[in-house]
């Protein structure tokens, strides 16, 4: 029991209070993206600020570090924040996010990086985390933010999909022991109206060649399972790394589908996979450069997902239904 309340006081220190200029009231619009590379020039912000986002979620490979030197690393994060396009995006709209291989350290690599723990550093710094805030002693990114009041809430939860990771195997795990516990706690305390996971790598996508949850099977069944077994509905999933945008969608072991809308990659994509296959896909797909939209009409219940591309460039638009993730 104390090590319950322990770990459910640590989800609320975790959450809001140490942030800064997080947006207050009911959120509409949401924006996310992955794979941005700090060298570019990235004009992709302007199109993004076109569409007046109330936040922005990062989902990983912010930056393109892969070294073990932090003092590199470091500089390469605040070129990133020295972006010209994205100071002035940052300048409408907060920013959150986790983050995935390549800036957390070297590709593809999880819990054997040598340096993840001053990694975690410069990741919180980059978010101007408060050097007071619990999330800079416990181990991992992992964390929760609560938006919203009345019936409009929105609980959103970020999970560190590196810091604890085995390699990939039937019996290997993703999220070590901490964090489930932490994202059971966080679920089966959750009272808001929508909640939406952010995990840097595929959930609902069928198992192809790339990095994705199905290539960590036992961590794959039991996040559902704590899903189920929370009694939540309205639940979907956003996600990065593929570089290509698409909705996948998985109803096994659960009452209502799982959605997992991709959107990857802001500075470059890879046309090789416009062949890519994913038997979980809904609607069309897009391997351009693109950003993911997230609008929730609260009136009527919809929940309305857009990839959009450089110039604003709509590529696909699919409308969720509240009613269809009870």
């Amino acid at each position: 029991m104390l090590r319950t309340i322990i770990i459910l006081l640590s989800a609320l220190y975790v959450n809001n209070a140490f942030s800064q200029n997080l947006p207050q009231g009911v959120i509409t619009k949401i924006a996310f993206g992955s794979c941005n590379f700090q060298w570019s020039k990235q004009r992709m912000w302007n199109s993004i600020i076109e569409n007046k986002p109330q936040l922005w979620i990062w989902l990983g490979d912010n930056i393109y570090a892969e070294t073990y030197n932090m003092d590199e690393m470091e500089r390469m994060y605040n070129r990133q924040k020295e972006n010209k396009n994205y100071k002035k995006f940052l300048s409408y709209c907060p920013a959150i996010g986790i983050w995935d291989d390549h800036d957390f350290g070297i590709n593809d690599i999880g819990k054997n990086y040598s340096e993840k723990k001053a990694s975690q550093q410069l990741h919180l710094d980059f978010f101007n985390v408060s050097k007071s805030s619990p999330r800079r002693k416990q181990e991992g990114v992992y964390t929760s933010y609560d938006f919203g009041e009345g019936e409009k809430t929105i609980k959103i939860i970020l999970l560190d999909t590196r810091y604890f990771r085995d390699d990939p195997g039937p019996e290997s795990d993703m999220l070590g022991e901490a964090q489930w516990n932490w994202l059971e706690n966080t679920l089966h305390s959750n009272k808001a109206a929508l909640t939406i996971i952010g995990t840097s790598i595929q959930f609902a996508a069928a198992k192809n060649g790339f990095e994705g949850w199905l290539n960590f099977p036992v961590s794959y069944h039991r996040l559902k399972k704590i899903i189920k077994q929370s009694g939540n509905k309205h639940i979907f999933f956003i996600s990065g790394d593929r570089h290509l945008s698409e909705i996948s969608k998985t109803s096994e072991d659960l009452s209502y589908p799982l959605y997992d809308f991709t959107s990857s990659g802001l500075t470059h994509s890879n046309f090789i996979m416009k062949n890519d296959e994913n038997a979980n896909r809904v609607g069309p797909f897009c391997v351009n450069q693109n950003f993911g939209l997230i609008e929730i009409d609260w009136e009527k219940k919809n929940i309305n997902l857009e990839a959009r591309g450089k110039g604003n460039y709509l590529y696909f638009k699919y409308v969720i239904s509240f009613k269809e993730l009870e």
